[in-house]
Parts: structure tokens; C-alpha cells; sequence
């Protein structure tokens, strides 16, 4: 194998930055316009995908094709599947609870501050957590056991994500169950099937990094800080401090996993 070609991959930097912020800025002026900032949440996975698009087309000529075609094809599904969910979630609803709650804080403009402190910080996620996919596309080597095995990890946190979001939208769908606490299928063996699935994707990818040494040590930090992001971040303990408000809560928190699936315990 021949070695890691930096200077390609350095641009490929600046590229994918650029890729990032034009999808979140395109969402900023849209959502100005419709006074609705929950839509930077669809631009999460469309703004990956632009940066795996961009990636593919700078690395050609360098990396290993089936490797830059692997990455890019599964880092837009997953990316696309994303956004179509949480566009079908977020129809004919308001602002997000946890935006309008962000927004109140604002010293002046409640936009600008949103441009501040949602959209040109995601961006930055966005760039930092897709490194795994852009020094992917370099490795010049072939597929090895690393990658085949990142792409079986990614298909199983895409399948826990996708059936996870898929029950929860056919229970929220029954009026019946309005108000009470989804604790059925995967969610009765953790409490967000959902973020597993996301940490077990972005692990995935990781490992498609990993034939080349130089490619895994730049990207090691992406599936770490995804990983801080949904457990100790802006994931679990954000929602489940939305959550905790609902009767029945504390029961289901008490006999389910919090993050990695495990059989659920036995009601008391």
C-alpha cells in the first residue's frame, strides 16, 4: 500500500467545511424565512451527505474506488433516511421545545443567535464527526477485514435506528397512547434504540478508516465525540430531562437499560 496522500486529503478538508456550512447556512435562510428552527435538524444528515458527495468527487484518482463508493453510498443513506424521518416527524408542528427554550436565552436577535450557537455549530460537528468518511475515500489499499466489519456494524445500527424510529412512530400514531411512554419492541431493551443505532453507524464507518493507520489516527476523535455527543451530550440526557416529565418515567427508566440494549428487567 502506498502511503496516505495528505496534501490531497488537507484540501479535502476545506472542501468538506465548505460542503457543511453551505447546507446549514441554505437551512438558516429557510428557516428565517419560515420562523421555524427545528428544520436545522433535517440539515443534520443532508449536511453529511453533501460531505461524503464532495469527498467522493476530490478523492477520485486517489483513494481506492469500491472503498470511496462504499462510504459515500452508506454514509447517505443513512444521512437521507435521517433527514426524510425527522421532515415526516417534524410536519405540521411548531418550534422545537428545546430551540424555543435555547432562543429565549438570546442577548439580541433570536436569529443571529440561533446562526451563533445551532447552525455554525453544527456545521463544525457536521465537518469534525464526517472525518472517518473523508480519509476514508484516500486510503489507496484495498477492502480489508476492518472494513467489512464496519460496514456489518453500520448495517446493524442503521437497522436498530430505522425499526426503533419506525415503532415509535406507529405508537405515537395511536391516540390512545398520547401522553404514555413508549416501552415496547427495542425500547423495552434501551431507552433510545435510536442513539444506539447512531453510535453504532458512526463506529462503523470508523472501522472503514481503519486499513490505513494515518487514516484511522485522524478520525478516531469523529465516532468519540458522536459517541460523548449521545450518551453525555446533547442526546440522552437532553431528552430524558423532556421525559422525565411524564407519569410512568421513573418506572420505565428503573427497569430499562439507559443506552446499550439489554434484556429488560422484570416489573416490580
Amino acid at each position: 500500500m502506498s502511503g496516505f496522500p495528505w496534501a490531497a486529503f488537507a484540501q479535502n478538508l476545506a472542501l468538506a467545511a465548505g460542503a457543511a456550512f453551505a447546507v446549514m447556512l441554505a437551512t438558516f435562510a429557510v428557516a428565517v424565512r419560515k420562523g421555524l428552527h427545528r428544520i436545522v435538524d433535517v440539515a443534520w444528515g443532508t449536511a453529511f451527505t453533501a460531505v461524503a458527495l464532495v469527498t467522493f468527487l476530490a478523492s477520485a484518482g486517489e483513494g481506492d474506488e469500491a472503498r470511496r463508493a462504499l462510504v459515500t453510498v452508506l454514509t447517505a443513506v443513512w444521512g437521507l433516511r435521517l433527514a426524510a424521518h425527522i421532515a415526516r416527524r417534524g410536519r405540521g408542528h411548531g418550534e422545537d421545545p428545546r430551540y424555543e427554550a435555547l432562543l429565549a436565552k438570546a442577548p439580541g436577535s433570536r436569529d443571529l443567535y440561533a446562526l451563533r450557537v445551532v447552525y455554525l455549530l453544527q456545521g463544525a460537528l457536521v465537518w469534525l464527526v464526517s472525518l472517518p468518511v473523508q480519509a476514508a475515500q484516500y486510503i489507496p489499499g484495498p477492502l480489508t477485514g476492518f472494513a467489512w466489519a464496519g460496514g456489518a456494524l453500520w448495517a446493524f445500527g442503521l437497522f436498530f435506528e430505522a425499526v426503533g424510529d419506525a415503532q415509535l412512530a406507529r405508537f405515537k400514531a395511536d391516540p390512545a397512547h398520547r401522553g404514555r411512554i413508549m416501552d415496547r419492541g427495542l425500547w423495552s431493551w434501551t431507552r433510545h434504540p435510536n442513539y444506539f443505532g447512531d453510535f453504532c453507524v458512526w463506529w462503523g464507518l470508523f472501522l472503514l478508516a481503519c486499513d490505513s493507520p494515518q487514516s484511522a489516527a485522524v478520525s478516531v476523535v469523529s465516532p468519540l465525540v458522536m459517541s460523548y455527543l449521545l450518551i453525555n451530550g446533547s442526546g440522552k440526557p437532553m431528552l430524558e430531562r423532556h421525559m422525565a416529565q411524564r407519569p410512568g418515567f421513573t418506572a420505565y427508566a428503573a427497569r430499562t437499560s439507559g443506552f446499550f440494549p439489554l434484556p429488560p428487567k422484570r416489573r416490580g
